[in-house]
């Protein structure tokens, strides 16, 4: 099955979170005015921990005792790129009864409000969004992919750089893969001072995980053409 044109060069900030929620596997939930580090290593990522639903409504929704919560979850960079933050997502919602980090069982929170804070500045989310949002299919293969490509192929990445456009300066002191997803690459250029991300957008969205390596090929096949043709960083 071939991927369908991509229609845009960058997940939408409600992907973003369904893809972070994917993905984490650590979250702090503050509960009661407690902090608690959650930290699941099954694979099931650390929302196995808790099931959202909607916010009650009728009389259900006045019924009293409903405890306040909130999930923190931080989506780092899984190569080592200056300033490794890439974004915050915050969950606020309700619960039934005080969170027990001692409980086995998925924990039943009223969804509220979701919020995905980065660089670009602050995005909300709703649970009908979330639920409506197709899981990227590279979400949980991201760190696996990007470490292998640095660590196995690091002389590739310095090739992709021949793919930014406008043409970098002489100052960029390294380049490193920062994040990939159905829509793209992206790359961070690393400067005496600061940094910069530039996306380097596949032809096509991936729809399946076992598509992406053929897009990333296509990416570097690119970048061999244009060094073929004299469109060299200089």
């Amino acid at each position: 099955m071939r991927g369908t044109p991509s229609r845009t060069s960058t997940p939408t900030a409600v992907e973003r979170v369904r893809s972070i929620l994917a993905a984490a596997h650590s979250m702090t939930v503050v509960c009661e005015g407690r902090c608690t580090e959650v930290r699941q290593l099954d694979g099931t990522g650390a929302m196995g921990h808790f099931h959202l639903h909607a916010p009650l409504e009728g009389a259900g929704a006045r019924t009293g005792g409903r405890v306040p919560v909130r999930l923190e979850l931080t989506d780092i960079a899984p190569t080592p790129v200056r300033d490794r933050l890439r974004a915050r997502v915050t969950l606020t919602g309700l619960l039934a009864e005080p969170y027990s980090p001692d409980s086995t069982q998925s924990t039943c929170m009223e969804f509220g409000q979701g919020i995905l804070e980065d660089a670009s500045g602050r995005s909300y989310v709703t649970l009908q969004e979330l639920e409506a949002t197709e899981l990227d299919p590279l979400a949980t293969s991201e760190a696996g992919m990007l470490t292998h490509l640095v660590d196995d192929h690091a002389e590739l990445v310095p090739l992709l750089l021949r793919l930014v456009r406008p043409v970098p300066d002489h100052g960029v002191l390294r380049v490193l893969p920062a994040g990939v997803d159905r829509y793209g690459l992206t790359l961070r250029l690393e400067y005496r001072r600061t940094h910069r991300d530039v996306r380097l957008p596949f032809k096509t969205s991936v729809r399946h995980i076992d598509h992406v390596g053929p897009q990333i090929h296509a990416l570097l096949s690119e970048a061999r053409r244009l060094s073929h043709t004299g469109h060299l960083l200089t």
